[in-house]
């Protein structure tokens, strides 16, 4: 069943972002994931801040999302991503 990791991210400065895009990239493709939208939201509704952009990548299941945010490599994208933004992610299980 699939399942897709969810990204609610605020930025706070760009400079990690080339980076952090060409090897994150790299990893999902790792974990045979794919990005299905990344964008700017748009507010339908709303109670908590607004994130500057939203992603959505899918993976075959919940175990490969895991160990996608498990992998090693992550931790390192990880600590570059928290150097100039916030996120809030999810693991949702398809239906």
């Amino acid at each position: 069943m699939a399942a897709y990791a969810i990204g609610a991210l605020t930025v706070r400065n760009t400079d990690w972002q080339k980076e952090y895009g060409e090897k994150m990239a790299l990893l999902i493709r790792k974990y045979d994931g794919k990005v299905i939208a990344k964008s700017a939201p748009q507010v339908l509704e709303a109670v908590n801040p607004t994130p500057d952009a939203v992603v959505v990548i899918e993976f075959a299941s919940a175990e490969q999302v895991q160990a996608w945010y498990d992998d090693p490599d992550h931790a390192l994208l990880k600590q570059l991503r928290r150097s100039g933004s916030d996120i809030d992610l999810l693991l949702v299980k398809g239906l």
